[in-house]
């Protein structure tokens, strides 16, 4: 099912980021991400911790072109809602080329020129990024490294329902049916963080929790196996 309040990304410029107050445990479970859009001032909680404690978080850090984002990339400032599909520009961490484990890229053409005749294996870089598997600290140094104050950042997550700013900003879909966020499970609607960089490229943060599945059906259900 849909996220309650919709799904979309968000579009600003990075002004501050700080961790949660830690609770009595010194857990913290999101960092807290100011955004500028227009002269207002968004919040973003990116999710780095569980807050079930026997449940850990996982990443991915990863590069991607403008192409690769598809139309987020050249969005202007702002909030924008995506529909959940593949070709809105929304994001699935299980099906979205970016979130691959495994991902083949052709060199560019002048790349292959230099190379001239070569066997065609020559031609393919294969790219190896597999879920990293960690604590709170761990995630949030890893999301924090990328972070540029100043930069342009994109969000994709829910909305909040009072206030500017976007909250689920993780996988949400692969929760068990006998969990309470089951009914939020779905495809093409997963949250995550990306900065673009001087080059126009981008390096984006993709948080889940280590108790989503791997494997959906056509609805973001857990797929048995």
């Amino acid at each position: 099912m849909p996220l309650d309040d919709g799904y979309g990304v968000l579009v600003g410029t990075l002004v501050a980021h700080e961790r949660d107050r830690p609770d009595n445990q010194g857990r913290w479970y999101h960092v807290m991400l100011t955004i500028d859009v227009a002269g207002a001032r968004y919040k973003a909680a990116v999710d780095v911790d569980s807050h079930q404690s026997a449940t850990g978080v996982q990443w991915k850090v990863v590069p991607a072109t403008a192409s690769d984002l598809g139309p987020p990339a050249t969005l202007p400032i702002g909030w924008h809602p995506l529909a959940s599909t593949p070709t809105s520009g929304a994001l699935d961490h299980i099906r979205h080329p970016i979130a691959r484990t495994w991902r083949f890229i052709r060199p560019a053409l002048t790349q292959r020129r230099v190379l001239g005749w070569t066997p065609w294996w020559r031609w393919v870089s294969v790219i190896y990024r597999p879920w990293r598997t960690g604590d709170n600290l761990q995630a949030s140094e890893a999301l924090e490294q990328i972070l540029t104050i100043g930069g342009t950042i994109l969000v994709w997550g829910e909305p909040f329902d009072t206030g500017l700013g976007v909250h689920n900003v993780h996988q949400n879909q692969g929760d068990p049916l006998d969990s309470r966020w089951a009914a939020s499970n779905g495809i093409w609607q997963d949250g995550a963080a990306a900065v673009r960089r001087d080059d126009g490229s981008f390096v984006a943060f993709l948080p889940r929790f280590s108790s989503q599945a791997s494997a959906t059906d056509d609805q973001g259900h857990p797929l048995a196996g």
